[in-house]
């Protein structure tokens, strides 16, 4: 079995990893850290694993850790994310790290958008978590950088067309909303109960730093820069995405053209779903799964191609891709561990 471990497993996507790695048939998950949580029993943090992940929390020293995992899911914030990875690999351990610490190409977009980095070292041989798109690359890493939860559901969106060269590239606009899971589980009065409920909200609009993770993956596919409208909304559910996005034909092209397109670019595919035609992505669909599901539709009055794209943001867009790229590291099934058929209701 391969001893793994979790460091920064309080938070939900440290919850939803542990609860995937908890039946996870060629993996041991043999530490958890916390340091609010130093000395606590799993059980007694997140009773919903009580019985199932028979762990008490440590305090989070990577020395420690890296003596004791083969490899390690790093679920911590940005900045405190890189002033550990360094350590793992230094031990040989491979990582999947869930901040956007080494989800960048090119070190002055990452410090535009966050902070200095300080293992700019270890950006050339990150690989984008992304397995659809870098697969065989995720298979030799060290380090994934595993990507950010409005990007997977916008770059999975676009994919096909992007490669394809049927997008205007200066058209596009990602029009997003997202649970309240994704603000992460601290206290926050901006996703208190009386704040959210009954409401719908845009926020960071024309700022959010998921923008260049986004650029930086869609430009590759187009083989040109590309420059996205991205504005994300507050809906007041616990997870999911939806991702309405638009873009201009750049020639003639017919619904049923569009369909096909997609089918063959996800062809064995087993985390991406095309609905039918008629058929529209829904996020209770793909809730606590590692699905995306995806529909394409073309607006012959405006010229406009619509895709919808769903995901659970806590699963597919963080803890079950970050599993799906560990499965590829390891050389197992990418599936494995991975086979939850969607929460319904």
């Amino acid at each position: 079995m391969v001893k793994v471990g979790v460091i920064g497993a309080s938070g939900y996507s440290g919850l939803e990893l542990m609860r995937l790695l908890a039946r996870h048939p060629e993996v041991e998950l043999t530490a958890v850290t916390s340091r609010e949580h130093d000395g606590r029993p799993v059980g007694a943090v997140f009773p919903a694993l009580a019985g199932i992940v028979n762990l008490a929390y440590t305090w989070p020293d990577p020395d420690k850790l890296a003596a004791a995992v083969d490899l390690v899911f790093v679920a911590l914030p940005h900045q405190a994310a890189m002033a550990v990875v360094p350590t793992f690999i230094a031990a040989g351990r491979r990582v999947v790290d869930l901040s956007a610490d080494f989800r960048f190409r090119d070190r002055a977009v990452y410090e535009a958008y966050y902070q200095a980095h300080s293992a700019p070292e270890l950006l050339g041989e990150a690989v984008y978590g992304l397995p659809e798109l870098h697969r065989e690359a995720i298979r030799a890493a060290r380090l994934v950088g595993n990507p950010g939860c409005y990007p997977t559901s916008v770059i999975l969106g676009w994919a096909p067309l992007l490669r394809a060269g049927l997008l205007d590239l200066d058209s596009l606009i990602a029009d997003c909303k997202s649970g309240v899971s994704g603000a992460g589980r601290g206290l926050s009065l901006s996703t208190l109960y009386c704040e959210v409920n009954d409401g719908f909200r845009a926020y960071k609009v024309a700022e959010h730093r998921h923008t260049p993770e986004m650029e930086q993956e869609l430009g590759g596919l187009a083989g040109a820069p590309v420059t996205i409208s991205f504005t994300p909304h507050l809906v007041p559910m616990s997870r999911g995405i939806l991702a309405t996005l638009y873009g201009r034909l750049s020639r003639p092209a017919a619904a049923a053209d569009l369909q096909d397109l997609y089918a063959d670019f996800y062809r064995g595919e087993s985390f991406v779903r095309l609905c039918a035609p008629g058929a529209l992505p829904s996020t209770i669909h793909v809730r606590g799964s590692n699905y995306c599901d995806l529909a394409v539709r073309l607006d012959r009055r405006t010229g406009r191609v619509i895709v919808l794209s769903a995901i659970d943001n806590l699963t597919r867009g963080a803890a079950g891709q970050a599993v799906a790229n560990m499965n590829l590291m390891l050389g197992v099934p990418e599936t494995l561990g991975l086979e939850v058929v969607p929460f319904l209701p």
